[in-house]
């Protein structure tokens, strides 16, 4: 097992040796039951090696979603959880006012894709532009291509820099019927020429939009509202 490579039946074959001989159990019981924890353990470790690749903020998943909380409609939200449209290589942008639910929504979808074997890569606008200064921009859009799902957070919170502008326009274009893009954004994308250039703007979102579910979220701020409540922290004692 040692060369072959299976640390997690290695691990537990003393146990289980020692089970089986006092139990009688045939040997085949031993090999499945070696074969299923050494499969079991990869298992966890790849998804634990998606997630981390994946650079989620927080590591919110749809355990603690609450759908009731938000003004997505829940047909809609099912549909999404579905999957479907990550599979059809279709996008999903949601856009809405702060604190409307937009970034938890979408990083469980993306633990959502991580939990089936497909990978994920996250980012805000300001990071891409970051990435575009650093490295040469056909590179690093061949790196982020390798994700089967692109999500973009928090556009339309601050100015977006030039390279932030080509670098969005450069993913979309890329991903265009090759990979989906999932984005949140406080300005519906029809409005993100107030953030960039007109001409860059509307073939981004040409792009974007052809192939998009878009949901528009509205309402008081699930954060604020949950501070103002008392439930945004833990009571002293």
């Amino acid at each position: 097992m040692r060369q072959l490579k299976m640390p997690y039946a290695r691990a537990l074959a003393p146990e289980l040796i020692a089970t089986a001989k006092a139990q009688r159990w045939e040997p085949v019981e031993v090999i499945k039951a070696l074969f299923v924890e050494e499969v079991t353990g990869r298992g966890r470790s790849m998804l634990a090696t998606r997630r981390k690749a994946a650079g989620f903020p927080t590591g919110k998943t749809f355990d603690a979603w609450d759908a009731t909380a938000s003004s997505i409609p829940a047909p809609t939200q099912q549909a999404l959880r579905t999957l479907e449209w990550v599979h059809r290589r279709e996008n999903l942008v949601v856009c809405g006012p702060s604190g409307t639910g937009k970034t938890f929504f979408l990083e469980a979808l993306g633990q959502a894709v991580v939990e089936t074997g497909r990978r994920v890569a996250w980012f805000t606008l300001e990071h891409l532009g970051v990435l575009v200064r650093a490295h040469r921009t056909d590179d690093t859009v061949a790196r982020i291509l390798r994700a089967d799902l692109i999500i973009i957070d928090d556009i339309g919170l601050l100015p977006v820099a030039h390279d932030a502008a080509e670098g969005l326009y450069r993913i979309v274009d890329a991903a265009y019927e090759k990979r989906s893009i999932a984005l949140s954004s406080n300005l519906h994308p029809a409005g993100f020429d107030e953030l960039m250039p007109k001409t860059l703007a509307t073939a981004t979102v040409d792009r974007l939009l052809h192939h998009a579910h878009v949901c528009q979220t509205n309402g008081d701020s699930i954060r604020l509202t949950q501070a103002l409540t008392g439930k945004g922290v833990t009571a002293l004692t």
